[in-house]
């Protein structure tokens, strides 16, 4: 018989693996870049939409979805991260998610010049 339950074998990271708990911290402190990214893009959505509301203007559907989907955008890319990198090395983790947050800053840089340079298509 043996001296080890498979209870105990479990809480044991396989060899090479890295701990649930770092690769929990890992995603969650850097899935605040995302978090902000997410952020500033519906509090712009917000403003634009009070803005031209107040002028008696609103979003057309090209307006709504290009706004919409800069606030989706982060969230797939760092659930793609994750799902990349989860199972990998601490430091490899880091770099993919960190990969990921220079996509969604590139992104983010295409959304306001996009917005700033076509205005007229994105309101009516």
């Amino acid at each position: 018989m043996s001296d080890t339950t498979p209870d105990a074998a479990a809480s044991v990271p396989a060899k090479g693996r890295t701990p649930t708990w770092l690769v929990a911290t890992i995603s969650g402190l850097v899935g605040l870049f995302y978090a902000y990214a997410v952020w500033n893009a519906i509090g712009n959505l917000i403003e634009t939409v009070g803005f031209y509301g107040e002028a008696g203007m609103s979003l057309t559907p090209l307006g709504w979805l290009v706004w919409i989907f800069a606030a989706v955008f982060p969230l797939l890319v760092w659930g793609a991260a994750f799902a990349l990198a989860h199972r990998r090395a601490a430091h490899e983790l880091l770099l993919v998610m960190i990969t990921g947050l220079a996509l969604v800053a590139v992104f983010w840089l295409n959304v306001v010049a996009y917005t700033t340079l076509n205005t007229t298509s994105l309101v009516s």
